[in-house]
């Protein structure tokens, strides 16, 4: 039986020691929180979007940074096999709207309360409040090998395989404080450029403030630097004091974070996606039929939620004590096209501590895909968002997290038992 030790209690963490268990293997994880799965109990609002229902090759596309690298992890630890595992542990899954999987309950913390009871019917021993400093190296006649880390106490541990599953910056309160990149760059190993990602996004505009907490559902939004376009995605989104968030622009943060550090971007919201131009304004010259003699700013009820209302009217250009039927044509069809194409600028990201997840991480050319095994360093493993890996919203960060941390935790069981064989 071989000792596999495992730095971090998150959803990589507690996965690769499950499946480095069942392997047979002794198993020892330290976790710096007070509690394991920190940051999993807050994603998805609390709720934990576990996965993604969709085909297993649609999972690539919305993996932003090194799909390729995944092929072997996703279909050896697929989204149905997760799905399956949870389920077999007692969490009932139900599938909402974009295949996003989540616990029937409604709680994160019963996928938590699952995972901590098979580690503890395989004898995976816990050690919380236990921060590690860093990692034993040894040279031998293969070259560099992790050995054991040191504890923050100054305590050795030895074992023969060292799974890193730290996390990234993100959420700092959680733990994530980057303490696997330091192991990794002691390693040799090169960590790439960090920044927040599936982060809300601010704009400059004043009318930002004015739409403080409005949700907005089932519209379009385009982000373009100058001519060229970006991203562009149908969803729903939400008005901050700073500027935008929700799914759509979370999604976007990771496609267009990196351009944002050098410049600002546009922002296009379609708010009626559901019809072209002609169909919306045919739909606006009817409301204006029906309210003739009323004022402009009494007449568009029926077309935004109240607080989008007000400044509608003011970016339209149109006088809101203005009777309807004394509205131009010119002044119509512009009003139109302000609802087709709503814009604001997006001045930046906001910080790690907003941020779902990490941006960049331990380069994965230096991984081998298939074990999740440093090419630098035998018997040093890394999973998770400690990786440079990252995915748009939907349950697919989760399921890099599963896959990643059960490809370590079978590699590093079989690895070292066929040593002792």
């Amino acid at each position: 039986m071989s000792k596999v030790l495992i730095i971090g209690g998150g959803a990589a963490g507690m996965m690769a020691a499950v499946s480095a268990a069942q392997n047979g293997n002794n198993v020892e994880l330290f976790e710096k929180n007070e509690k394991l799965g920190k940051k999993l109990f807050i994603t998805g609002k609390g709720r934990c979007n576990i996965t993604n229902a969709a085909e297993l090759e649609d999972f690539f596309p919305a993996v932003t940074s090194n799909p390729k690298f995944l092929y072997s992890a996703f279909y050896t630890f697929t989204n149905e096999q997760v799905i399956s595992f949870f389920e077999e542990l007692g969490v009932k899954t139900k599938v909402e709207r974009g295949g996003r999987v989540f616990p029937v309950s409604d709680h994160s913390s019963d996928v938590i309360q699952a995972l901590k009871k098979e580690m503890a019917r395989l004898n995976v021993k816990i050690n919380l409040n236990t921060e590690v400093k860093e990692l034993v190296l040894n040279e031998d006649d293969t070259g560099r090998t992790v050995k054991g880390l040191v504890l923050s106490s100054g305590r050795k541990v030895c074992g023969d395989a060292v799974i890193v599953a730290t996390g990234g910056v993100s959420y700092p309160s959680t733990g994530s404080t980057g303490d696997g990149y330091r192991f990794a760059g002691k390693c040799g190993h090169k960590v790439t450029e960090l920044s927040p990602s599936l982060v809300p996004m601010e704009v400059k505009e004043w009318y930002a403030g004015e739409l403080m907490g409005l949700s907005l559902r089932n519209i379009e939004i385009r982000i373009t630097d100058g001519k060229k376009k970006l991203y562009q995605e149908f969803g729903e989104m939400l008005f901050t004091h700073y500027g935008v968030t929700g799914p759509v622009i979370l999604s976007a943060s990771s496609i267009v974070g990196k351009k944002l550090k050098d410049r600002e971007l546009t922002l296009h919201i379609d708010l009626k996606p559901a019809l072209t131009e002609e169909q919306l304004d045919k739909r606006v010259l009817r409301d204006f039929e029906e309210n003739h003699n009323r004022q402009f700013k009494n007449a568009v009820d029926s077309l935004f939620p109240s607080k989008l209302r007000p400044v509608m009217i003011e970016l339209s250009g149109i006088p809101d004590e203005k009777k309807v039927h004394e509205i131009t044509k010119e002044e119509r069809l512009r009003f139109v096209r302000l609802i087709k194409d709503f814009t604001m600028t997006l001045t930046g990201l906001r910080g790690y501590n907003e941020a779902i997840i990490t941006k960049g991480g331990v380069s994965v050319k230096e991984i081998d895909p298939g074990t999740m095994e440093s090419k630098l360093v035998h018997d040093l493993y890394f999973a998770g968002e400690v990786l440079d890996l990252d995915a748009v919203t939907g349950g697919y960060n989760l399921q890099i997290a599963w896959s990643t941390g059960y490809l370590a935790g079978i590699n590093a069981a079989v690895r070292e038992q066929s040593k002792i064989s």
